[in-house]
């Protein structure tokens, strides 16, 4: 019999702190309590958040929100930061599609394959891979798109047995 016990699922502990402890919420005594739980429990893991400020970037246009956490000493929103810690401790990563009229991300397990991935989007794509275009995101933005990122040399083309990266741009070629 399977039992699907709450206590045996990965827990992530938000630390809820004043918006003044923010840039130094490993500090705070609390904090430093759950941090050595987390320590002896691998299916566990913390992210400090202070609500109030959360509460406050809702409001925010972007560049505003980004001012805002850079005068707290903080690098990005503790929203952004439940999302990467949640997926870290169910060994998610992001992989993204970018054509003419669309742009998407996709959720796929850490260690998934090319193929793997493009099942993500459709079972056909999987069962008829060919090969995957690849390039990273950071050059994707860097050389504006699959043409200046071909023209600069940074696209590869991949196989069944490339692992995806995080942030992996891919054009998934496949015959059904």
């Amino acid at each position: 019999k399977l039992f699907q016990l709450l206590t045996a699922k990965p827990v992530l502990f938000a630390c809820n702190v004043a918006e003044s402890d923010l840039a130094t919420a490993e500090q705070n005594p609390f904090v430093m309590k759950v941090a050595e739980y987390v320590r002896t429990h691998h299916d566990a893991a913390y992210v400090p958040i202070s609500a109030r400020t959360e509460a406050e970037l809702i409001d925010l246009p972007p560049e505003e929100a980004k001012a805002f956490l850079k005068d707290l000493g903080v690098d990005d929103s503790g929203v952004s930061s439940l999302i990467k810690g949640t997926y870290g401790l169910l060994g998610l990563m992001t992989y993204f599609t970018a054509g003419e009229k669309e742009v998407r991300a996709w959720t796929i397990h850490n260690g998934d394959t090319a193929p793997q991935a493009a099942g993500v989007i459709h079972s056909d794509f999987e069962r008829g891979f060919i090969r995957a275009e690849t390039v990273s995101y950071n050059d994707f933005l860097t050389f504006g798109g699959w043409r200046g990122a071909r023209d600069a040399g940074v696209v590869r083309s991949e196989g069944k047995e490339y692992v995806v990266r995080d942030g992996d741009v891919l054009l998934f070629r496949f015959n059904v």
